[in-house]
């Protein structure tokens, strides 16, 4: 079977969304059925089957949900209604919608490399001992100490960091 030329292809639009809390991974195929009963719940069944809404892939912290063309809007508004994926409570976030897989792909690469912090060492020294600090989404400052048999993990806020 040939595929068919563009011209008669139907248009398909991409949204890009975070998934919070920061680190939750949940399944594709869960995260297919809470976007599919948040779609359903909200719009109903016929515009449900009109948005015709499916979770691509999920990447990280970041999940790839398909709609056609020119129902973007209600498929954002149905994604902010999400509240919980396999058990776990996950909100989701829309951070852009567009064309292609690829663009948003490109996207995805460009938000998780890392910036630096403003007022945020790269290091710090506890006790004699330096660890590497690590950002994370904004909300704490987490210090890992990497050892040979375990790993600690220091939570610090702002106001613990010396200058």
């Amino acid at each position: 079977m040939t595929p068919r030329p563009p011209t008669l292809r139907e248009k398909r639009r991409y949204v890009l969304a975070r998934i919070d809390p920061h680190g939750t991974a949940p399944d594709p195929k869960e995260l297919y059925y809470a976007v599919h009963e948040a779609v359903t719940s909200l719009w109903g069944d016929a515009a449900g089957a009109l948005i015709h809404g499916a979770v691509i892939a999920v990447e990280g912290e970041y999940a790839i949900v398909r709609c056609r063309r020119g129902t973007e809007r209600e498929l954002t508004i149905a994604l902010s209604t999400v509240i919980s994926c396999g058990g776990r409570r996950v909100a989701l976030r829309t951070v852009a919608a567009s064309g292609t897989i690829e663009s948003l792909r490109e996207r995805i690469a460009a938000l998780q490399e890392p910036a630096p912090v403003p007022g945020v060492p790269a290091e710090c020294t506890i006790d004699g001992m330096t660890y590497p600090v690590c950002w994370c989404a904004g909300q704490k400052i987490d210090v890992i100490e990497k050892g040979f048999k375990n790993t600690t993990r220091f939570f610090l806020t702002r106001e613990d960091l010396e200058d």
